[in-house]
């Protein structure tokens, strides 16, 4: 998923009003993009796109954009997400963000702030994407283990030696070794370094311990 601002990009707008998903259609088309255009979560749900950013109109009336990104993630899915609202009130704000919504804006949209906020909307969800598809691989890799390889692989990640991951399995120093040469054969790691980067990208440890 590329998004550069100089490439023709697409823009999901979801919004109950006709005439806002109008009015920011034709902006999103005077800026050089496409806009497609739902009028409210459940269409967008029903037909969920692969991938570009969606702007949702933060209705309380129907689930508000902290539902529908709920929604999404419940699909397996991941979209960068941009809530809206004529008159921003700060909880739904804070409530949105929290989420992981990427900004909040408030209505009316001029295009030049628009096109600055979807410039660096577009940078962060490509990184985010980045990560979210080495988490995955990751996670896919990890979920091939055997139930001993991946009790090897976690006290491997708390830098336990072979010894002490005997020890705590009570099985023997040799057994280890052959669950570990295991383990790593199937995730593909030349060395343990590289096994424990897996994990960490799996978000199966916290780096911060």
């Amino acid at each position: 998923m590329l998004l550069v601002m100089e490439q023709r990009i697409i823009i999901h707008i979801v919004d109950a009003d006709p005439r806002n998903r109008a009015a920011f259609a034709r902006t999103i088309f005077e800026l050089g993009h496409h806009a497609e255009v739902y009028e409210g979560p459940a269409e967008l749900t029903d037909h969920l796109p692969s991938r570009w950013i969606v702007i949702a109109d933060d209705d309380p009336s129907d689930g508000g954009v902290v539902e529908l990104m709920d929604a999404i993630s419940r699909q397996g899915a991941w979209l960068p997400v941009i809530a809206m609202a004529r008159d921003p009130e700060m909880n739904r704000v804070v409530a949105a963000m929290r989420a992981g919504a990427f900004d909040y804006l408030a209505q009316p949209l001029k295009p030049e702030d628009l096109a600055i906020v979807l410039r660096r909307v577009a940078g962060e969800a490509e990184m985010q994407a980045r990560h979210r598809r080495r988490a995955m691989e990751a996670r896919m890799r990890i979920a091939m283990l055997s139930n001993r390889e991946r009790e090897v692989l976690d006290r491997l990640s708390e830098g336990c030696s072979n010894k002490v991951i005997a020890r705590d399995l009570h099985i023997s120093p040799r057994t280890v070794e052959i669950h570990r040469g295991n383990m790593m054969e199937k995730l593909g790691a030349r060395h343990a370094a590289e096994a424990v980067r897996l994990c960490l990208e799996a978000g199966l440890v916290d780096w911060r311990h």
